[in-house]
């Protein structure tokens, strides 16, 4: 069983910073996957960002050049670099990870709230 313990998030204004955090329990080089995805009220929950455990990303078009995600194997995180806020990135973030037998792992959630 992995778990996943999210951090950060919060209220920021337009333009500004967030960096979210996934903790997990297990060595991250047992997720073939880790990635973040988010939901917004009424909305279907959307991939944001991955990241493979060779350490290949994929961003969707709307949060190119804007988030960076990354990992750090020694501390079993992956993080969410958020930067240049809009209003349209407000939802609530969730950390996923998938392993080797294609079983996905969520983390609690974490609500972001970008004000214009």
């Amino acid at each position: 069983q992995v778990q996943l313990v999210q951090s950060g998030g919060g209220l920021v204004q337009t333009g500004g910073s967030l960096r979210l955090s996934c903790a997990a329990s297990v060595t991250i080089f047992r997720l073939n996957v880790m990635g973040w995805y988010r939901q917004a009220p009424g909305k279907q929950r959307d991939l944001v960002a991955i990241i493979t455990s060779s350490g290949t990303t994929t961003y969707r078009d709307s949060v190119k050049g804007r988030f960076t995600i990354s990992r750090d194997n020694a501390e079993n995180t992956v993080y969410l670099q958020m930067n240049s806020l809009k209003p349209e990135d407000t939802a609530v973030y969730y950390c996923k990870a998938r392993d080797s037998t294609r079983t996905d792992y969520w983390g609690q959630g974490t609500q972001v709230t970008v004000s214009s």
